[in-house]
């Protein structure tokens, strides 16, 4: 019986194939690894940096966060990013039981991107009572564990109690006392289209604010 055998030189061509298949292999894996990195980061997650106190103590000045492109729809108590360049306002801010009849004003917002909280939708009732610092959605008062001071501010943009009108959003900043939010003009109420995306988690602080390491990361969804 013949028995075939393989030179060396064949075996060193055949071994050098496969390494070249091999590498092959992982530069495709690491060429796709790119590409969905790519496509998570510009359709899915953008990566963000708090400006300002408005936050406080929940976020910082300088936080880096990464927020979560409008494929997700906030919900109460998300924190959001919102691009302020429109504000809703009732047509008369003393009649809130005519929003149906008289409807909205448009009024230009700050040019400024926002973050902060997602306290009421559309179709839900809000209520701010500036004497006790607590704040009402639907009737039940929400228990805010994450605010530094009690709402003792209604601001000046509307007359509690009222209802939010479809299609806009009540937000407020955690810092109460420090922040301009949907109780002021101009920022009022927020368009639903004006949100940028939501905050999943924080991945960067200053140092001086961290005690350790980990201090830089939290989720915030």
């Amino acid at each position: 019986m013949a028995k075939s055998t393989q030179s060396a030189e064949e075996k060193q061509g055949n071994a050098g194939l496969a390494f070249l298949g091999d590498l092959m292999d992982v530069a495709e894996a690491a060429i796709a690894t790119v590409f969905i990195f790519l496509m998570v980061f510009t359709f899915l997650l953008r990566p963000v940096t708090v400006d300002g106190h408005s936050m406080e103590p929940t976020l910082y000045n300088e936080d880096q966060l990464l927020i979560l492109n409008p494929l997700y729809t906030p919900q109460n108590g998300d924190i959001i990013v919102i691009n302020d360049e429109r504000g809703g306002h009732f047509a008369d801010d003393a009649e809130t039981d005519i929003i149906e009849k008289d409807g909205l004003r448009n009024t230009d917002g700050s040019p400024l991107v926002l973050v902060k909280r997602l306290i009421a939708r559309g179709g839900q009732e809000i209520d701010i009572d500036p004497e006790h610092g607590t704040v009402a959605v639907d009737g039940k008062q929400l228990q805010e564990s994450y605010i530094k001071d009690l709402t003792y501010s209604a601001g000046d943009a509307f007359t509690y109690p009222f209802r939010v009108p479809e299609g806009y959003l009540f937000v407020m900043g955690d810092n109460r006392p420090g922040s301009t939010d949907s109780r002021f003009d101009p920022v009022g109420l927020i368009p639903e289209d004006e949100v940028i995306g939501t905050a999943i988690l924080r991945y960067g602080r200053e140092k001086k604010l961290c005690k350790s390491w980990f201090d830089r990361f939290a989720w915030l969804f």
